[in-house]
C-alpha cells in the first residue's frame, strides 16, 4: 500500500506523508506516490501537506541503501528535485504542517510549499555530521538567505536542531502554534485560501518566485507588479471583487481564469 493518502473536499486539497512508523521518510516510490497526488490533486483551490505520527518527515529513507552504490543523482536529481519544482509551481496557494524532525527532503518538501505552519515541537536542522553527508534539498539555499553563513554553518557544524519557535523567529517559515492546534490552524487557512480570488493568489505567487529566484529588483519587480495586475482586470473575481466593494457586500469569489474558464473544482 502506498504511503501517500490524497482527500479533496470542498475544494481544498490535504496530502498525507503515512508512514509512522519510518518518521514519514521518503524511498524512490514515496516520492513518485507523493508526485502523482501533487498531479491528481491539480484543480483545487488549496492544498495541505502534513505527516501521520510524531514527524512530518525525518528525510530520505536509507534503511536499505548501500552507500557503495547508493545513485543519489537518481533519487535526488531524477526524483526530489522535479517533486519539489512541481510543488512550488502548484496552481493554488499551499500550506504545509511541520511539527517533529523536519529533516532532509522533509525540509524540502517544507520549502517548496507556499507557506509553514510550524508546531513548537518541530526539529529543524541538518543533522547528516555523522552520516558523512551533507544538507540537500534546498537547505543551503534557505538557512543562507534567512540565517546568514556564519549560522547555516554552525547548525552544520554541530547537527543542532532549532526548535519550531526558532525557526519562525529566524525567518525560516511563516508561524509556530502549540503541537495540537497547528494542523486545524493550517486547515483553516487552506479552507479562507480556496474561498478568497485564485488568480490574484497566483499572481502574487509568481511574483514572490521572482524576487527569490530571479532576484528582481525594486523596479523590475514593480513592473511586474503593474503586468499582473492588468492580467487579472480580466478574471471574473477581479470584477466580483471591485462590485461587492461597491455594493457593500462580502464578495463571492470563484477562482477561475475568466468568464469562460472551466467549471467544477477548479
Amino acid at each position: 500500500m502506498s504511503s501517500i493518502s490524497l482527500t479533496i473536499a470542498d475544494d481544498v486539497a490535504e496530502i498525507t506523508l503515512d508512514a509512522p512508523d519510518r518518521l514519514n521518510a521518503l524511498n524512490p516510490e514515496d516520492i513518485r506516490d507523493l508526485s502523482k497526488a501533487y498531479d491528481d490533486a491539480t484543480g483545487v483551490r488549496a492544498l495541505v501537506l502534513r505527516g501521520e505520527g510524531r514527524a512530518f518527515c525525518a528525510g530520505r529513507d536509507i534503511s536499505g541503501v548501500d552507500p557503495r552504490t547508493d545513485d543519489v543523482m537518481g533519487y535526488l536529481g531524477d526524483l526530489v528535485t522535479p517533486l519539489l519544482h512541481k510543488m512550488a509551481e502548484f496552481p493554488a496557494p499551499t500550506f504545509a504542517v511541520a511539527h517533529g524532525a523536519c529533516l532532509g527532503v522533509g525540509l524540502g518538501l517544507l520549502i517548496a510549499t507556499d507557506v509553514v505552519y510550524v508546531a513548537d515541537t518541530a526539529k529543524i536542522g541538518s543533522p547528516f555530521k555523522n552520516l558523512g553527508a551533507t544538507l540537500d534539498s534546498g537547505g543551503h539555499a534557505l538557512f543562507f538567505e534567512r540565517l546568514g553563513a556564519h549560522k547555516t554553518l554552525d547548525l552544520i557544524y554541530t547537527g543542532r536542531l532549532m526548535s519550531g519557535d526558532e525557526a519562525v523567529s529566524s525567518g525560516l517559515f511563516s508561524r509556530v502554534f502549540p503541537a495540537d492546534e497547528v494542523l486545524q490552524q493550517a486547515r483553516d487557512a487552506a479552507r479562507t485560501a480556496a474561498e478568497g480570488a485564485t488568480q490574484a493568489f497566483l499572481a502574487s505567487k509568481s511574483l514572490v518566485r521572482g524576487l527569490r529566484d530571479q532576484r528582481l529588483g525594486l523596479w523590475d519587480s514593480l513592473d511586474a507588479e503593474n503586468r499582473a495586475q492588468a492580467a487579472l482586470c480580466d478574471t471574473d473575481d477581479y470584477r466580483e471583487g471591485f462590485t461587492a466593494f461597491q455594493q457593500k457586500r462580502t464578495p463571492m469569489f470563484r477562482g477561475t481564469r475568466t468568464e469562460q474558464a472551466g467549471s467544477g473544482r477548479s
